[in-house]
């Protein structure tokens, strides 16, 4: 019987899990090149352990353990890299990117180390020194002519133009090349705060193909309408588990108080 309320209690912690992913996501609609993440669920007997090496199965054969262990275990959060909607500006340092890849970005921890982080938010400014930056002050990186990275530099006092290839074009000049980023397999990317990602060991750059957009910002990716049905779902099926606590501690109440009482 108490297995029973085992498997109800993980059901909940399960569930919880994606109440918590899927709030976030509400909550993240509206942010700028927020990528909509998701929640997986495995079940015990799949990923509990493994008999490696066992002489008794034969060096070559690996034999799950714990089989009969009830449940379900909150399996990978995973991210939804699907292009959003683009929202038309009219500001030429709001910038999107139609395809692959991701803002280079040098990121200024409160501790003043820097390191380089990508973003889909093209929400941009010039300070008044006149460096191209993100809403949160962080320096937007370009392509050096020996392919290095550099921050971008223009002129305030001047506007500027840029084209569907992230060249940005002053007085008839080219002055600066964003450096758009893309890489091989997005499992090796990490969300860092709201829309930076940071690769992790393993993560492999290669050429983007895409298209930058000036006078445009890409919208979150969240469907609203289908993360309310997947919370009402969510909803409904934590209420059954916890049901299901209240039948099994009804029935110990039973077996434990009447059934066990001397007359």
């Amino acid at each position: 019987m108490l297995k029973g309320l085992y498997t109800a209690y993980s059901g909940m912690v399960n569930e919880q899990n994606r109440m918590d992913v899927l709030t976030n996501n509400l909550a993240n609609a509206a942010t700028t090149g927020y990528k909509s993440e998701g929640a997986t669920s495995q079940t015990f007997d799949n990923v509990l352990a493994y008999r490696i090496k066992d002489e008794e199965d034969g060096l070559i054969n690996d034999v799950y353990i714990g089989r009969t262990m009830p449940g379900v275990k909150i399996g990978e959060t995973y991210t939804d890299y699907s292009q959003g909607s683009f929202r038309e500006t009219g500001n030429t340092y709001d910038l999107a990117i139609s395809g692959t890849g991701f803002f280079t970005i040098e990121y200024t921890s409160r501790s003043g180390e820097t390191s380089t982080m990508y973003t889909r938010d093209g929400g941009f400014t010039l300070t008044k020194e006149g460096y191209l930056v993100t809403k949160d002050g962080d320096f937007v990186m370009g392509q050096g002519a020996n392919g290095q990275l550099e921050k971008i530099k223009l002129d305030p006092n001047h506007p500027a133009s840029i084209d569907t290839s992230g060249l940005i074009v002053q007085n008839g000049q080219a002055v600066a090349q964003l450096k758009i980023t893309d890489f091989a397999d997005y499992e090796y990317l990490e969300h860092f705060g709201e829309s930076y990602y940071q690769p992790v060991e393993g993560a492999e750059t290669i050429e983007p193909d895409c298209t930058v957009r000036s006078g445009y910002l890409e919208a979150s990716n969240v469907q609203v309408v289908r993360e309310m049905v997947e919370l009402i779902s969510v909803t409904r099926q934590y209420e059954a588990n916890q049901k299901i606590i209240q039948a099994y501690d009804e029935s110990l109440d039973i077996s434990v108080n009447q059934l066990g009482k001397l007359i």
